[in-house]
């Protein structure tokens, strides 16, 4: 039988897992940025709305849900813009120093110190991380990656969700997708003629990517600490180029294959680690 914080994590890596195919759909569609994040969350919304109906949650609004609308929607449409102004390497590297904001915010606000193996951990993964994408950094557009760091934060707030008492994280992700649907609303009503295969990406992004997504990392956030779902999040940007590789025939070199031994071996070791502990207690 599998323990509740194994499930949990599980959950969180699938989710990982659907995030990273945003990549590749998104090198199928020519539209705006926003107008591509509008109509996917659009197909989101429905699929979390659905999910939230059938298990009879109730939808929340509060203070603590509110916050964490407004990093969903942070996260979805910085990273769409920045992905547009800058470099996809520049891009991932940037979102993924989210583990360093979750340490930060947790010792500013909850005034909880992390762990030596979570600071361990969290240096590896962006080590990796880094070696994977440092083939393709440049300098960009200082826009997109100023973007792309606020989207790190915002990031964080996604998985500090459920750290409150007053949190609800399906209500936040609804709610956030909302907000993502409607800011991007103006730019999706310009599209002209669009495509089949442009329509079919939109539908993969909005049902798998985002909508499934966020209803596996909502299930993981419940019983998963912050650091160690965003740690374990840490295969999406080796995921993400992955995909592209395989489907657009890129080819891979050597210092991305280290990043990516790096990033595996440092989620298995850190995860094995966190389960004897468990066990233990």
């Amino acid at each position: 039988m599998i323990r509740t914080g194994k499930a949990g994590t599980m959950y969180v890596f699938i989710a990982a897992t659907l995030f990273s195919i945003g990549g590749l759909c998104y090198k199928i569609i020519p539209w705006h940025a926003l107008a591509i994040n509008s109509a996917r969350n659009m197909i989101a919304a429905v699929i979390v709305f659905t999910f939230i109906k059938a298990i009879g949650h109730r939808i929340r609004f509060n203070r603590t849900v509110f916050i964490g609308s407004l990093c969903i929607a942070g996260t979805n449409n910085l990273f769409s813009l920045a992905n547009k102004l800058t470099t996809a390497g520049n891009t991932i590297i940037l979102q993924f120093t989210a583990p360093i904001f979750i340490i930060l915010l947790s010792f500013l606000i909850f005034g909880v110190k992390p762990k030596k193996d979570d600071v361990i951990a969290c240096i590896l993964v962006l080590l990796g991380i880094g070696f994977f994408v440092v083939d393709g950094l440049s300098a960009g557009n200082m826009l997109g990656n100023a973007l792309a760091l606020v989207s790190g934060l915002s990031y964080a707030g996604v998985f500090m969700m459920n750290s409150s008492k007053d949190s609800d994280p399906l209500s936040s992700v609804l709610i956030g997708q909302i907000y993502s649907v409607f800011i991007g609303l103006p730019f999706l009503l310009a599209v002209r003629e669009p495509t089949a295969p442009a329509l079919a990406a939109v539908v993969i992004l909005g049902v798998f990517q985002l909508g499934l997504a966020y209803v596996f990392l909502t299930k993981g956030l419940k019983t998963t600490p912050a650091i160690t779902a965003s740690l374990v999040t840490g295969i999406e940007p080796i995921l993400n180029p992955l995909w592209v590789a395989i489907f657009y025939k890129e080819v891979f070199t050597p210092m991305a294959m280290a990043g990516a031994v790096i990033v595996f071996t440092t989620i298995i070791v850190y995860n094995c680690r966190k389960a004897r502990v468990r066990e233990a207690s």
